[in-house]
Formats: structure tokens, sequence, C-alpha cells
């Protein structure tokens, strides 16, 4: 009975955490990816921007709110180690991208900044809370299954990304239906039920998930006040990165075709406005894109079983290059429908992948620190892919070859992660916590409030 019990108690944590990816996935889907940056260039063009020009807006737009994200992560990473309320840091920036989501609402025809500023603070909330989300993941999932339970959330991603859109998208095209005046009031409804879906399904994480215990260590960042804490604890980790070798080899890889994928995602529809594709086609193409990666979620987790993690995250980054070949030649709505159908079969497994192999090679008691790195890698790669897209895009008058130009970022960030090792980066990451445990004091809130 005690572990039927232990098992289903097991079961709602992780279920719990994963709706988390249900939750803020409305915001990757409806504003990241779908119906947001089109709406972004109208205003842009609205505004006296031309074609190229308000693409390019965009993509600079998207990269300036990944580096203020990338800037904070590691040292709130660092400082959550130190102080715990993991949860508590997750709820602030659910807060700030709920509320300047939810602000999309007042914005007028051709008032593109104030579309950027809302944006950068909903892309700051969003980014900032999935560090602390992430760095739950090596706490509550047990040994051997951080695979399934990172392919599950992104599996839900999808799901509850994508029913949002559907709806969305009906709203869109049949304002009427809604008692909605025209498909701008449509849009605007979109967006604040974004930031309702997302405040909404975060509860479960937060009445749910366990708060992980803290490690008060004698090295660094003992017996300090908390910011200098988790500053100490940050330079300290730069300090001993040469330990971890392999984890900084994967690092630099992610970092690199991750960058690839994010700017895939941030400026299909972009592109696709740009060249003459309609915004009904784009969502439906994106609405493709989420539940076709639904059971390709759980393929790969199982995939990952066989084939092992590091190569099925190198078969996905093959498929990226063909689709960025092909997005080369698109033109017509057919088009982009099989292309999101390929985009769906890898974005969510190399990306749920990349997460839990990462994960199997952080120690434990400094695991938001080093998803706060996780998070800096990627966010502050995903600057220049966007970057360069728009001035490629600028350059040359057009997207076309600013989609090609994405192929590089696979082809050397699947190069790098083929020198990996990641045995010996999971043993070193044993090691740390053996270590760490040895001399540290766990602090255990009693239900009174005392520590021990």
């Amino acid at each position: 009975m005690a572990a039927i019990a232990e098992n289903r108690a097991y079961r709602k944590i992780i279920n719990s955490w994963s709706m988390y990816d249900w939750a803020n996935s409305a915001f990757a889907t409806t504003i990241m990816a779908a119906m947001f940056p089109p709406f972004y260039r109208s205003l842009a063009i609205a505004a006296g921007l031309s074609e190229p020009d308000a693409t390019a807006a965009w993509a600079y737009t998207t990269a300036f709110g990944l580096a203020l994200a990338a800037v904070m992560a590691p040292i709130l990473g660092a400082i959550s180690d130190h102080t715990g309320g993991k949860k508590r840091y997750i709820a602030f920036f659910v807060a700030l991208g709920v509320v300047a989501t939810a602000l999309f609402v007042i914005l007028g025809d051709d008032n593109y900044l104030l579309a950027s500023v809302l944006f950068i603070l909903g892309d700051i909330g969003f980014a900032g809370a999935e560090v602390f989300y992430e760095s739950l993941l090596p706490h509550i999932a047990k040994k051997g299954d951080i695979d399934r339970v990172s392919t599950r959330g992104y599996a839900l991603g999808y799901l509850g990304g994508g029913i949002l859109l559907v709806i969305n998208v009906l709203w869109y095209m049949q304002p009427e239906w809604f008692f909605m005046a025209n498909a701008g009031v449509a849009l605007r409804v979109a967006f604040f039920s974004v930031a309702v879906w997302w405040a909404v399904f975060s509860i479960p994480l937060f009445r749910n998930v366990p708060e992980p215990p803290v490690v008060r260590t004698t090295g660094p960042a003992a017996g300090t006040s908390s910011i200098g804490a988790g500053f100490r604890r940050l330079r300290h980790t730069f300090g001993q990165v040469r330990r971890y070798r392999q984890l900084l080899i994967f690092l630099v890889a992610f970092w690199i075709y991750n960058d690839g994928i994010g700017t895939i995602i941030k400026m299909a529809t972009a592109y696709g406005d740009e060249i003459g594709i309609g915004l009904t086609d784009m969502t439906i193409a994106l609405i493709i894109t989420q539940f076709v990666g639904i059971p390709f979620a759980f393929a790969f987790g199982a995939l990952a079983g066989r084939l092992g993690t590091k190569r099925s995250i190198l078969l996905a980054l093959g498929v990226y290059i063909l689709i960025s070949i092909a997005g080369y030649f698109m033109q017509t709505a057919l088009h982009f429908y099989i292309l999101a159908f390929a985009v769906g079969t890898v974005q969510g497994g190399s990306q749920a992948l990349s997460r839990s192999l990462y994960g199997t090679m952080v120690p434990k008691s400094q695991a938001a620190e080093f998803f706060g790195f996780f998070s800096t890698s990627s966010k502050f790669a995903g600057i220049f892919g966007p970057v360069l897209f728009g001035l490629v895009s600028q350059l040359a008058g057009g997207s076309r070859l600013a989609i090609l130009a994405l192929i590089t970022f696979f082809v050397i960030g699947g190069s790098l992660l083929l020198f990996v090792d990641v045995d010996e980066g999971r043993r070193i990451a044993i090691d740390e916590d053996a270590a760490a445990l040895a001399a540290a004091s766990w602090d255990r809130p009693s239900p009174d409030g005392i520590t021990t």
C-alpha cells in the first residue's frame, strides 16, 4: 500500500510539473510563433516601415528580449540555489509575463514600439520562469526517468498550446460567431486569452510540486547575504567550469543549434507573411506543428531509450537542415503546411532531449544555478539567430537567404555535440553531489516555520 501511495504521489508531482509546459506554451504558440509576429509586422508597416524592415524590427525585438533574460538568468539561478524559493521566482516571472501579455489589448493600429516593449517584458517573464521551472526537473524525476518526464512536459505543451491556438484561430476567422466586432478585436481577445491560460494552468505547479531543499555549504557562498551568495556561487561555478568539461562542450553545442531552432520558431510566420502566405494558412500550419509534435515528442523519448539521447538529438538536427533548405524554396501555403509537419516531428523531441541530457550532467545541489547557465547559453545564443535573420533580410531585400543561413547553426552545433562524452559528464555530476552532501547542512522547514 505504501508503494502504491508513493507512486500516486510521484505521478501527481510529475503531472503538476508537466502542466506548466501546458500553461506557458500558449505564449510560445500564439504570441511567439503564430499570431503576434504578423500582427507586429502590420503595426510596423502601418507606422511606415518597409516589408524587410518590419521583419527585421520583429527579429531585433525578439533578440533584445532574449538578451535581457540571458543576463538575469544565471544570477537569479545562483541566488535561488542559496536561498531556496524556486517557486517564488517562478511566480514573479509568471506574473510579469501574464500582465505584459494581457496589456496587448491596448495596442493601437500602428504602435509597434509599445508592442516591442510589452513583448520584451512578456518574453522576460516567459524565459525567467522557465529557468526555475526547468531547475526543478532533476529534483522531481526519479533516476532513469528524466527523459520520459521531460518529453511528457513538451508533449503536454504541444497539446495545451495547440488547443488554445485552435480556439484563437476560430475567433480570428469567424469573429461574428463569438460576438466580436472584427478580426482585429478577435486578435486582441486571443492575446488576452493567452494571459488567462498561462495564469490558470500554472496553479498545479505551485500547489503540488515540492520546493527542493537548500544546501548550505561551507564554500564561497556561506555566511553571506542572498545576493552576495548568488554572485559568489556564480563566480565559483565559472572558476570551476573545467571540472564540467563535457557539460561545457554540450552547452556550446546547444547554444548554437538551439539558436537555429528558436529562430525558426520565432521567424516562420514573419517570413511567411513577407512572401504572401495568409495569416489563417500560417496559423493552421502551426496548429499542424503542435499536434504532430505531441506523438513525436513521446516518440523521441522512446527513441532515446533505444538509440541514445545524443544520437536522437543529432537525428533531429539532420531533419532541421533539410527543413532550412526546403524553406528557401517555399512558395505556397501547401509548402508551409508540409514544412510545419516536418518541424513538428523534431521540434519537441530535440528540445526535450536536450533539456534531459543536460539535466543528467548537472549536480542536483546546484540545479538552478546550472539551469541558469543552460538558459543563458540558449538565450544569449538566441540573440544571434534573429539578428542574423534580420540583417540578411535587410541586406538581401528579403528573407529567403536568411532561412538558408540557418543551416550553419545546425551543422556547427551538431558537430560539437559529437564530441560530448555523456557518461563522463554524468560521473562528474554524481561525484560533485556526493562532495556537496558531505559538506552540507540541509535546511528543512518544519510546520511551525523553524528550520533545522
